[in-house]
């Protein structure tokens, strides 16, 4: 078995569970041919059904600079079907060019946020009640590598091992990682109120009645996180992001925010502050916490520009701005989802119900 074997393997029967008869959307671009046949393959020998759609460098460049507001607001019924009758996605992120939307207008990619929004619900939802299961992941190209400042040998080495597929038993690796997080769950679910503490950071918010979820490779992979959803109007005070946060091609470094009965009120940013501006105000709950969560992936430990990687690394935490998760019990409702990352590891702290739980990026619980 080789390596794209293997992982598409780990995709199908570990993160989705692919079953018989289920239907699998299968969505990327042919840079990632050889973990595209492969997962094909998997799908196939699992008795499923499984559709191919894959898009070509220059498509949503097109789309965006040419597609008038009744374009941008268009779901056509295909892909409306694919939301209400699909099993399972498994998305491989494969990008020529990872800044292909930098020089769209944002309020373009706004528009066309707020008009997916449902689909994002439809989604989640079904995912919260049992009816679908989803992965996001990526395959190496020399994009991914240069934006994380690495050849393209070295960026394959960072993925497969933060994904943990160098290992004979990726899925026993992920399983045990479960577990252990699984204890850090059942510690975190009866806390009512977390508070943030680090540089310009001091920053509240309540999490009383919510779930933590544990990650462990099911909806990304690579994994290692824990996560909620606040209490909507919960957030008081500021945090300060020292980790650049990038959307969509586009990026803000520097991001000051600050909350009142938990909405952001208030945004500076040393970098991109008028496109951030712009993503935060696409609808009402843009500027509502959909999700505060710890990273747990000591495999990552350096910033690359990709989030799927990035919002892992092991010593941080993150905030989303947007759309909740509905097994938390979150009820926020947005077309964006914004994870920012912030790093903890000097001199930061996270109390829980004023005890101190977490400490530079360790926990102590």
């Amino acid at each position: 078995m080789n390596i794209w074997q293997k992982y598409a393997k780990t995709l199908v029967e570990y993160s989705t569970g692919v079953k018989k008869d289920d239907i699998v959307i299968i969505s990327s671009e042919i840079q990632a041919k050889s973990l595209i046949l492969a997962v094909y393959e998997e799908v196939l020998k699992k008795g499923a059904h499984p559709i191919l759609k894959l898009g070509m460098e220059g498509q949503k460049e097109i789309y965006f600079k040419t597609a008038n507001d009744d374009q941008l607001n268009f779901i056509d019924p295909f892909t409306q079907l694919e939301y209400d009758k699909a099993d399972k996605f498994i998305v491989i992120g494969a990008p020529y060019n990872v800044k292909n939307l930098a020089k769209i207008p944002p309020e373009r990619l706004a528009k066309r946020s707020a008009a997916t929004q449902p689909l994002s619900e439809k989604m989640l939802g079904r995912a919260a009640e049992g009816s679908l299961s989803w992965v996001i992941c990526d395959f190496p190209t020399n994009a991914l590598a240069q934006e994380a400042k690495m050849s393209i040998f070295d960026y394959e080495e960072f993925l497969l091992k933060a994904c943990y597929l160098e290992l004979d038993d990726p899925v026993a690796k992920w399983k045990e990682i479960g577990q252990k997080q699984d204890e850090l769950v059942k510690k975190l679910d009866p806390v009512k109120k977390i508070r943030i503490v680090g540089e310009k950071t001091d920053l509240t918010l309540s999490t009383e009645g919510r779930k933590w979820v544990s990650c462990c490779g099911s909806n990304n992979f690579p994994d290692g996180e824990v996560f909620t959803s606040p209490v909507e109007d919960s957030a008081e005070g500021e945090i300060y992001f020292d980790f650049p946060a990038i959307y969509r091609g586009n990026e803000a470094q520097g991001i000051h925010l600050k909350f009142e009965k938990g909405k952001v009120v208030h945004v500076t940013a040393e970098k991109g502050e008028d496109f951030f501006l712009k993503m935060i105000d696409q609808d009402n709950g843009a500027r509502f916490l959909g999700e505060f969560a710890f990273g747990t992936n000591e495999m990552i430990q350096e910033v690359t520009g990709n989030i799927l990687f990035d919002e892992k690394i092991g010593g941080s935490i993150h905030l989303a701005l947007g759309a909740s998760y509905p097994e938390t019990g979150g009820k926020n409702k947005s077309g964006l989802h914004w994870d920012i990352i912030k790093n903890m590891k000097r001199n930061s702290q996270v109390y829980a119900d004023g005890i101190l739980i977490y400490e530079n990026g360790n926990f102590l619980i």
